[in-house]
């Protein structure tokens, strides 16, 4: 299992100064790769290859007096720029012809200088830890970390990150395995119905709060962004107004992260089987509440949930998108119809129940999740992993209580790896 450990970086002036100068040698590597291959393509000629790319972008450039500094930075990042080139590309072709699934991936485009986010990869030859609390990277030499907590494996590699606030990262990708990763068995079930008015509520009768991460800052981003417009492009107040911008979406952004992972850890530790209901969420952000849908993040709060249900041997159950769940009543089943989103509470009118709204989803959202691992328990045959995987489900009866990782948190585990463990 992969996983990610991001940590601060604090480089000093003279290495800030590298790095911006090794993430421009990176950018323009891609670029010429990439425009090589546009060209080869336009003019019918034969596909360029990653190791001719290699000898044409790094080794050959380097001789010519247009691209002789590229011999100042460590060569295994603009190696590793091809390298990814090749993958995006892979990864075109996969998804054109049905073999990748998910959302239909696009050509490799060009990258610009003005991308406010930068990054940079070292392998294991151009890296090391030396054991005093620094990253030594080749041709920049010792970083200072700020250690959250130890790696638990040596890392295969690192990627240094530069994010529009101006902060720098360093990401490594570790090798750990699944052994003593497997929570105790618990004997708790639990449905979630994700919203607005409260981010989520359980079938336990929990009701999560809303924190409303961008909504909290909005007066104060719109006086930075007010003070943006009014700088002169080009000019250095204009730089910093723009950071100060950043910084509060960074803010935004690492307190949203944080309480996913809090809550998404909280459920999983807690609960055997987790049962959410799958929202067509690029549907919802189109609509009239797109903003407060986007700040709710409930695609990565599915998304964490499914990385840490595959690491601790949890189940992860997701029940279908047009499953009438607020419209039924989980004391008779009746099915009360389409209800407005204002009314919050409704009396069942065949045993005269008077529900919550989002509880009765949440209830209604746990019995149909667990409807369907018995269907499928049913359905399979022993031993049959391969309808269990599909539907989302492990640990079920007929696997004698061994570990299946569900089939929706495989992609979290596939590189690059997604999952931050530093802020779960």
């Amino acid at each position: 299992m992969r996983l990610r450990y991001n940590y601060r970086l604090y480089p000093d002036a003279s290495q800030r100064q590298t790095l911006a100068r090794l993430f421009g040698c990176v950018r323009v590597v891609w670029n010429d790769a990439l425009a090589k291959r546009k060209a080869a393509r336009k003019a019918g000629l034969p596909w360029i290859g990653g190791g001719d790319l290699q000898k044409i972008c790094i080794t050959a450039a380097k001789r010519t007096p247009e691209r002789e500094w590229l011999g100042e930075v460590s060569p295994v990042p603009l190696q590793q720029s091809l390298r990814d080139l090749d993958q995006a590309y892979r990864n075109f072709f996969d998804s054109v012809s049905g073999k990748r699934r998910g959302p239909r991936m696009g050509l490799p485009v060009f990258k610009s200088r003005r991308d406010r986010r930068q990054s940079a990869r070292f392998t294991r030859t151009a890296f090391r830890l030396p054991g005093d609390g620094t990253l030594y990277l080749a041709k920049i030499g010792k970083v200072e970390v700020r250690w959250s907590r130890e790696l638990p494996a040596a890392p295969s590699s690192v990627t240094v990150i530069q994010d529009a606030a101006g902060r720098y990262f360093a990401s490594f990708v570790i090798e750990v395995q699944d052994a003593g990763q497997v929570l105790p068995n618990a004997e708790a079930e639990i449905g979630i119905d994700l919203g607005l008015t409260h981010y989520a509520v359980l079938s336990d009768g929990t009701k999560i709060a809303n924190p409303r991460w961008l909504r909290r800052r909005a007066r104060r981003l719109a006086r930075l962004q007010r003070a943006l417009s009014r700088k002169q492009k080009g000019s250095k107040n204009r730089e910093r107004a723009r950071i100060a911008v950043a910084r509060q979406h960074a803010k935004v952004a690492d307190a949203r992260r944080d309480f996913l992972h809090q809550t998404s850890t909280a459920i999983i530790r807690e609960n055997q089987t987790v049962v959410i209901e799958d929202l067509a969420v690029r549907g919802l952000v189109r609509g009239r509440l797109a903003k407060s849908v986007s700040d709710a993040s409930w695609g990565g709060f599915r998304t964490l949930l499914g990385g840490k249900a595959a690491r601790y041997g949890r189940r992860l159950v997701t029940v279908g998108r047009w499953f009438p769940s607020s419209q039924l009543c989980p004391c008779c089943g009746w099915r009360n119809g389409k209800v407005p989103l204002e009314v919050r509470e409704w009396d069942c009118p065949s045993c005269g129940e008077r529900h919550d709204r989002d509880l009765a989803a949440a209830l209604n959202i746990l019995a149909e999740g667990i409807r369907l691992r018995e269907q499928v328990a049913v359905a399979s045959p022993a031993g049959g992993r391969q309808d269990m995987v599909a539907a989302g489900l492990a640990d079920t009866r007929n696997d004698c209580r061994g570990r299946v990782r569900p089939g929706e948190a495989i992609p979290t585990l596939a590189p690059p790896a997604t999952y931050d463990a530093q802020a779960a």
